[in-house]
């Protein structure tokens, strides 16, 4: 298993799903999304795997003006504003290989062990 949690320190689920994983004694690597935002690969597996951009954008994020301009984008321009403005994205955003989640869903995870 290669866990990587996507997320922000200040973010309460993202806190929340870091001690899920350290409670079952499972490595995990924590990126910050302030510090090292995630690549366009990572971005474009995290989209498939959770099954569409829209999934990702976290609609009650701090960029109110940065959601509306994304959901009045057209769907190839959408990738790139998200990809530019990370600080939008739901967090947690956890993968393991192909699969992710965004959010806290333990009961996905359970599965992964």
């Amino acid at each position: 298993m290669n866990i990587q949690i996507f997320g922000t320190k200040k973010s309460f689920d993202t806190k929340k799903a870091q001690r899920y994983f350290k409670e079952r004694r499972i490595a995990f690597q924590f990126i910050d999304l302030k510090e090292k935002g995630m690549s366009k690969g990572e971005l474009t597996s995290v989209i498939r795997a959770v099954g569409g951009l829209d999934a990702v954008v976290d609609p009650k994020a701090k960029d109110q003006d940065t959601v509306a301009l994304i959901s009045y984008l057209a769907e190839s321009q959408k990738f790139d504003k998200l990809l530019e403005n990370q600080q939008v994205l739901r967090e947690p955003i956890v993968r393991n290989g192909q699969r992710a989640t965004v959010g806290y869903v333990p009961e996905v995870w359970k599965g992964w062990e």
